[in-house]
């Protein structure tokens, strides 16, 4: 992998009077004609109002129409998508739409593009959005979507589509939108890296070469970092950890990356992200079954979303724009495999802060090695929030479903807070609840917890078993992202999704 790579899609302006493109892409409602879906048709292409191919053109919900006039116009063709019934519309929809437009136009084989923002504002009044953030969405769609991980292919086509315009007026052409687009650039760069990170395979992406990774990040941005190894690890007393790792013929690492904006006082307690690092999980001697188990060099999905907020945190300070307190970002990373070495069902183990794991089902590393990852957050950062993130359980995607996030607390308010922000930015979680009489669950005969329960709420008593390592006073969040991790839509080819990210970076300038 590059050291930080971008995406090949630069995002540039034009204003009236400017406008010159190889194709214009506009929206209509049901009913609309061309003079309502498209302010340039008053003067860069005036031949779009009396386009024979209006007749027919319904304005429905995903109809999509290519409209050409004469060559020697500025702008000579206008991709058109219909957005159905102006009641029904979403944002999400939009997001959508707009992502398969701009693949539609890669496919055409286009340079560049641009979209009408102007007419696009009669859309953001009827979604109730400000015109700065729909251009952030529709800015961090077009990237999205033209994401791709062609790294290891013998022969992969460069993309030929490099500009999007953004067809400005002057009323319209305001630092404030300008800075909206470059906030959605920042954002696609942290989540292309967390794909990049999720979608490579296991022996390209070890835990060390992980870390030399977030070393490359945080050289280049600035951060502080630490990168902890095995002997550093023991020194730590993280025997949960080291539980997982000792299987593996790849020693673990721990990566500690600290952000402190010069705007903020270094003392101010942080925000601590932790992120599971699994960079291949084959379940350990409860081996998993084959089927699917190529999917499970993206068990470090958690960590590739911390790294990746990192990166675009990185990148919002280059625009001038920082978090309203430190950022600390905790990435426990190793390999979970079967061997001479590895961790048995029926061993004990001691965690960092001292209490004693009975290890049931080797198949739960997961929260090992989070619960000495907190541990260390906590008596080294004493943060004002505690975040993890992590593709936990299998149990909390048979609840929500694909796509979706379990999102738990030690405090339900925050907990509510980190979810309603996920789902506005589109990484759809829902929270779930810590109930203590499942504590029965994890009760040990022989120590003080079992790293498991049973198959019935086990997403549930993960959480829980994660809030034993939490103080009562610390507030603390914990993200459950099995499911949301892979997926396949208009703005994700297939593989991983980059989730989290956005939350994360969003969180980082909570008050």
């Amino acid at each position: 992998m590059e050291q930080v790579r971008e995406s090949d899609l630069d995002i540039e302006f034009q204003i009236e009077g400017q406008w010159k493109t190889d194709l214009a892409i506009a929206f209509a409602f049901e009913g609309e004609g061309a003079d309502d879906a498209c302010h340039f048709t008053q003067n860069a292409a005036p031949w779009l109002s009396i386009a024979p191919q209006w007749r027919d053109f319904k304005g429905k919900k995903d109809e999509r129409i290519i409209l050409y006039g004469p060559p020697a116009m500025e702008i000579s063709r206008c991709m058109v998508l219909g957005l159905g019934k102006h009641e029904e519309l979403t944002l999400e929809d939009l997001r959508f739409a707009f992502g398969k437009a701009v693949t539609a136009c890669q496919d055409l084989g286009l340079e560049h593009v641009g979209i009408d923002i102007v007419s696009m504002s009669r859309i953001g009044s009827q979604l109730g959005i400000t015109r700065n953030n729909l251009a952030r969405e529709l800015a961090l769609a077009a990237k999205l979507a033209l994401y791709s991980f062609p790294n290891f292919k013998k022969k992969s086509e460069d993309p030929k589509l490099r500009k999007i315009y953004f067809l400005l007026d002057d009323e319209f052409c305001d630092d404030e939108l300008k800075k909206a687009v470059r906030f959605a650039e920042a954002e696609a760069s942290g989540i292309y890296l967390a794909r990049d990170l999720a979608n490579a395979p296991a022996n390209k992406v070890t835990p060390a070469c992980f870390a030399d990774k977030a070393q490359e990040i945080a050289a280049y941005h600035n951060f502080n970092i630490r990168v902890l190894k095995k002997d550093e690890i023991e020194q730590e007393n993280m025997h949960a950890f080291l539980s997982v790792a000792q299987g593996s013929s790849k020693e673990p690492r721990f990566v500690v990356m600290e952000y402190y904006p010069h705007t903020v006082d270094k003392s101010l307690a942080p925000l601590a992200l932790v992120g599971k690092g699994i960079t291949f999980d084959s379940g350990g001697i409860s081996l998993k079954p084959s089927a699917g188990m190529e999917e499970m060099k993206g068990d470090m999905s958690g960590a590739a979303a911390v790294l990746g907020t990192f990166e675009t945190l990185g990148r919002l300070a280059m625009n001038g724009v920082y978090p309203t307190r430190p950022v600390i970002g905790l990435m426990p990373l190793c390999e979970n495999m079967p061997g001479g070495s590895a961790t048995k069902p029926g061993d004990i183990v001691f965690a960092r802060s001292g209490k004693s794991v009975e290890i049931v089902n080797t198949d739960a590393e997961g929260r090992l090695i989070l619960i000495d990852a907190l541990s260390y957050a906590q008596d080294t950062y004493k943060p004002a929030y505690l975040v993890d993130i992590a593709t936990l359980t299998g149990a909390c995607a048979v609840a929500l479903g694909e796509g979706a996030a379990g999102i738990f607390g030690s405090d339900s308010k925050l907990a509510q807070k980190v979810t309603d922000r996920s789902n506005a930015l589109f990484e759809r979680a829902w929270q779930l609840p810590i109930w203590k009489h499942l504590m029965k669950e994890l009760k040990s005969n022989v120590a003080d917890l079992k790293n498991s329960g049973s198959r019935l709420g086990g997403s549930l008593t993960a959480a829980l078993f994660l809030k034993e390592f939490v103080n009562d006073e610390q507030a603390w969040v914990h993200i459950d992202m099995a499911a949301a991790d892979n997926g396949e839509n208009a703005l994700n080819p297939k593989g991983a999704t980059g989730y989290g990210v956005r939350t994360l970076v969003d969180l980082s300038f909570m008050e």
